[in-house]
């Protein structure tokens, strides 16, 4: 769809880098509200009904940027790949980083192009939401080092967090971060944001899991747990991709993006660092709730089988800080983001990080 001056109400997104222009796919049909400064975008997904996605007015170039920086270790320098999407001008509502789990890399977990289906980006959506987004590829996973003979396991993860975030600090000048992590990347955003908490303003801890007690998808990790042991790596291929979607229950994401997804995953990278399904399988619980002192959310897909709504209850009751929300999402499984319901997520998690601090937080008068 194109403006009365005939161009894109989504223009090309441009790397800084290489000057190379991409195109952001279109919406196939929007409608716009009189006299409102949001969008209600309907996006057609496959097999389902349309999902409505209310979006600012931010408008504008999404610009893609490729950073890099490095983690020092005992073994010598590890590279880490880092991905920023943003209008330039219009980052008011702060910077997002965004953790990737287990199985997956940053840019296809939180910047999958799909055409026809632009809100498939979580950070083009973010990005025309106001925020400057982030992504980076832990060590041993896509476009980062993979020369040490390490597993990659929940500590190093929240390690890599740390070194990234201070490189954000330094390119952008602001000097706290709004965090999302998923699956095992809520763990490292977890442990990061105990470790850091003066560099994280909100923690969000999507498909997150404490204790592991009576999870469903860990206790069939752990009969596996000898073969992670045994190997810094596992392989994976298209099956194990769409597992990932269908593990907990059927149907809850489109299989076109499903499909797209296996596509960008698989051309990163045929297997995965073993460390964090070690750790989830026999190491938990690997961070102290009563040490996250920064406002958090936890978010729970209704069907997610990694952990229990007991456990997570017992995780959120331990906070500290009373700036905290625990929310079911409903018709939702392990993967919020990639799933059909993807509208209801974005929502939740723009309310939760656009949330201003309280005026008041002392004793109430009596």
């Amino acid at each position: 769809m194109k403006n009365t001056d005939g161009s894109s109400e989504f223009p090309p997104s441009i790397d800084e880098a290489s000057g190379q222009t991409f195109e952001s796919p279109e919406t196939e049909r929007r409608r716009f509200l009189a006299g409102s400064v949001a969008a209600v975008v309907s996006t057609s997904i496959a097999g389902g009904a349309a999902a409505n996605v209310t979006v600012g007015n931010t408008s504008g170039t999404i610009v893609g940027t490729e950073h890099w920086t490095v983690k020092k270790t005992a073994e010598g320098p590890v590279r880490l790949f880092m991905w920023r999407k943003r209008i330039p001008g219009a980052e008011a509502k702060g910077t997002i980083v965004f953790v990737h789990g287990s199985s997956v890399q940053s840019v296809p977990a939180f910047d999958l192009q799909v055409p026809g289906q632009p809100y498939f980006s979580t950070m083009d959506t973010f990005a025309r939401m106001g925020f400057d987004t982030w992504c980076f590829d832990c060590e041993g996973y896509g476009r980062s080092d993979k020369h040490r003979n390490m597993n990659a396991d929940i500590a190093a993860g929240a390690e890599d967090a740390a070194v990234v975030v201070e490189e954000i600090v330094r390119i952008t000048g602001r000097d706290k971060v709004l965090m999302y992590g998923s699956s095992s990347g809520a763990l490292r955003a977890a442990l990061y944001a105990e470790r850091h908490p003066a560099r994280v303003k909100r923690l969000a801890l999507d498909a997150f899991v404490w204790t592991g007690e009576g999870s469903p998808t860990l206790n069939e990790r752990k009969k596996r747990l000898a073969q992670y042991r045994a190997s810094n790596r596992r392989p994976i291929d298209r099956a194990f991709v769409r597992s990932i979607f269908t593990r907990d229950v059927e149907g809850v994401a489109d299989p076109a993006m499903v499909e797209a997804f296996a596509d960008a995953v698989l051309a990163m990278d045929t297997s995965m660092p073993t460390g964090t399904y070690v750790d989830m399988s026999e190491n938990l619980p690997v961070c102290d709730p009563e040490k996250i002192t920064v406002p958090t959310l936890i978010m729970r897909g209704q069907w997610d089988g990694i952990a229990t709504i007991e456990d997570l209850n017992k995780f959120f009751m331990k906070l500290p800080n009373p700036d905290k929300q625990f929310i079911v999402m409903p018709g939702i499984a392990h993967t919020s983001i990639r799933s059909r319901n993807f509208a209801l997520v974005y929502h939740l998690l723009t309310a939760f990080m656009s949330q201003p601090d309280p005026v008041h937080t002392g004793k109430a008068h009596a």
